[in-house]
């Protein structure tokens, strides 16, 4: 029936609830001082306030280019901690997670991959001054011509356009570049654009919220600007952000005759930058930042399992971190005294001794049972699931005698176990059943001990 209304259903948003998306920061005070449970962390008050003082050196820029380690036992928080930083820092401090196994490539050498990392963790603010026509489209009158291989058909030749600001009104004559432009912009009467004076680069900015064309609909989703001030005519700080490793790109498609030379004649891409295009690309946000026009923002580069990394890495990452244009690298890893990678030699968290003495090494250390039950109690609320008393006992005793990582994965299998049976909360028999199915690493050790002598061996 015509009448009757039906609502659709809401399209479902995606989630995904990982390892550390309730970490909003650090958890400390005005003074630097960590509260048990803040942001998201829990425990690990030492290691938490040493961080905070990494995060104020960086945002100081006091820290660039040095060294950090966090050490300490699997599943004592070395990675939150890491998280917590980056989430302190703020949107325009780069941080770039990676794991040390990621280095190893058959098509890149390993330090070319770190020198990219690191690249990635320089962000370059830029700001420049253009000279730009800007305004109100009051009148556009576009001009046709014959097309040059089709005499039936016409295309855009030129335009006169007459932009309004709330000081004056201007008509301007363009070719048939910025005219094409206009068009495919779906640029008409009431649209607030800008005109790059010196490249004819046409922006859309919107629609004036003083034209009748703005006022036709209730409802519209074109964004809706104000008339702009000042003269048609005018200089304008525009900025910009990138990366290093972005700027490095770029100069690399320059100078190999760019992207569109690459597709057309079969010049295979450049899988690695040579170190000259990176000493240009330095000099010259050197030269910016010396002018005022740029401005660096060190940020953070997190190497997880780095006692994965070999001597050769070591050894570029102690020389790297010395250049002025270098991130902060935080290193992390749950070795003791371990073999250094590529050698026979064994040291303190599998780390050649010269790179530790120039290091800020921060600790981590094991849960206690109080704060496993709240760590177990956050990822509940971030899960979106309901435990029973009992059941949160349980598991935090699961967490403090065997593997906090252990009882975490069992508190999103125990949900599941007790969805399947019908219930909405959690019991400690849903802890009982999915801790007998499952195994922790004691367990799955004995039980290969077990059918040793049935197990294939290579």
């Amino acid at each position: 029936m015509s009448g009757i209304i039906r609502e659709l259903p809401t399209a479902a948003r995606f989630e995904r609830v990982g390892a550390h998306t309730h970490i909003r920061g650090l958890g400390l005070d005005e003074k630097g001082r960590a509260a048990k449970i803040k942001d998201g962390m829990v425990g690990q008050e030492r290691a938490r306030e040493a961080a905070g003082l990494v995060v104020k050196m960086i945002k100081e820029g006091k820290l660039a280019g040095r060294l950090i380690i966090l050490a300490g036992p699997p599943g004592t928080g070395k990675t939150a901690i890491a998280v917590a930083i980056a989430r302190e820092l703020g949107l325009n401090v780069p941080f770039i997670e990676m794991s040390g196994a990621e280095v190893y490539s058959t098509e890149r050498k390993k330090t070319e991959i770190l020198m990219e990392a690191m690249r990635k963790c320089i962000g370059v603010e830029i700001h420049e001054m253009r000279e730009i026509y800007e305004g109100e489209i009051t009148k556009l009158e576009l001009r046709t011509a014959p097309h040059p291989y089709n005499p039936y058909q016409r295309v855009v030749d030129s335009a006169k356009i007459t932009l309004k600001t709330a000081e004056e009104e201007r008509t301007l004559e363009v070719g048939e570049e910025i005219a094409v432009q206009l068009v495919q912009m779906g640029a008409r009467e009431g649209t607030v654009i800008q005109i790059d004076a010196e490249t004819g680069r046409v922006s859309v900015l919107g629609l004036s919220q003083e034209s009748s064309l703005a006022r036709q609909y209730e409802v519209d989703t074109k964004a809706k600007v104000p008339r702009p001030q000042g003269k048609v005519r005018k200089e304008k700080e525009f900025v910009y952000y990138a990366t290093l490793a972005d700027l490095d790109k770029l100069a690399a498609r320059r100078r190999g005759g760019g992207l569109l030379f690459s597709l057309l004649l079969g010049a295979p891409e450049e899988k690695e930058l040579s170190p000259e295009i990176r000493m240009e690309v330095d000099r010259q946000v050197k030269e910016m930042v010396d002018q005022g026009k740029a401005f660096l923002h060190p940020g953070v580069l997190f190497i997880d399992d780095a006692h994965l990394l070999d001597l050769e890495c070591f050894s570029f990452i102690s020389r790297a971190i010395e250049s002025e244009l270098a991130p902060i690298v935080i290193l992390a890893t749950n070795r003791g005294f371990a073999r250094i990678r590529g050698t026979d030699v064994e040291a303190p968290l599998g780390f050649p001794p010269d790179l530790l003495d120039r290091a800020i090494i921060i600790g981590t250390e094991t849960y206690d049972e109080e704060s496993v039950r709240e760590i177990l109690k956050i990822r509940a609320v971030e899960e979106d699931v309901e435990i029973g008393e009992e059941a949160l006992k349980k598991l935090t005793k699961i967490g403090a005698e065997r593997s906090l990582r252990y009882a975490v994965q069992l508190l999103s299998i125990a949900a599941e176990h007790a969805k399947s049976s019908g219930r909405s909360k959690i019991t400690s028999e849903d802890v009982d059943r999915v801790d007998y199915l499952f195994m922790d690493v004691s367990e799955a050790v004995q039980h290969l001990k077990k059918y040793e002598e049935l197990m294939m061996k290579h």
